[in-house]
């Protein structure tokens, strides 16, 4: 496959885009520089906070800054657009629709990996924003391809938002004691097969080795997918 490059909307937020950067070099297999994809990263910061415009239902807000940066990457001529937040993709196909450039749908690929994985009729637990728990995106899928969606209760739910917004997003406190908790809880109190990390700044957090078997990094399934559509191989793949 020829070398493409990727071009990536990022600040959403910032450390999850730095992350996802780290990430794209360290699984793509490299032996030298010019063997790594060509990335533009467009880091916008003051992007409106997803989370906000669903639960206000002021949704163009959003729309008209991204509008930009479609635009941007489009005349920079990338392959494909990589956009490493969950939340955002609640707009998948009003972004789509205002660039030729092909955006891959992280939602959709991670839980067609999950389908592929560990086949039809699992219960998928989903640690995400409130926003993205609102818009639906991953209970669809799920529907899609024959999962079962479970969604954390109140309680948990505001345990993740502190953890994304708080300890993540202000502090830059990546502890993983309050996200395995709840990872434990999934598992051994809701019966959840497997668990999404949904939220890039959850992807921050390094989790033990007990927990790859049963959990998925929706952020990790877009580095992969990143690097495969680039024309370039992902570690796993070698």
């Amino acid at each position: 496959m020829d070398q493409k490059s990727l071009g990536v909307i990022g600040g959403m937020g910032p450390k999850a885009t730095a992350v996802f950067f780290d990430k794209v070099i360290e699984n793509t297999v490299a032996q030298r520089d010019q063997e790594h994809v060509d990335m533009i990263i467009l880091n916008h910061a003051t992007i409106p906070d997803r989370t906000t415009v669903i639960l206000e239902g002021t949704e163009e807000r959003f729309l008209n800054a991204v509008a930009r940066d479609l635009k941007l990457l489009e005349n920079a001529g990338v392959a494909h657009i990589a956009i490493p937040c969950n939340t955002s993709h609640y707009f998948y196909e009003e972004m789509q629709a205002m660039t030729s450039v092909p955006i891959i749908n992280m939602v959709d690929e991670t839980v067609r990996m999950i389908h592929d994985r560990y086949g039809s009729g699992i219960k998928v637990g989903v640690l995400a924003t409130s926003g993205t728990m609102k818009s639906g995106v991953y209970a669809r899928a799920c529907e899609r391809y024959g999962l079962e969606h479970y969604a954390p209760d109140e309680a948990m739910q505001e345990q993740v938002m502190k953890i994304i917004y708080s300890n993540v997003k202000r502090d830059m406190d990546f502890s993983p004691d309050e996200l395995q908790a709840l990872i434990y809880e999934l598992k051994e109190h809701h019966g959840c097969e497997c668990v999404i990390l949904a939220c890039t700044e959850l992807s921050c957090i390094q989790l033990g080795p007990k927990f790859e078997s049963s959990v998925v990094d929706a952020m990790q399934v877009l580095v992969e997918r990143s690097i495969t559509l680039s024309g370039r191989t992902p570690k796993s793949r070698q």
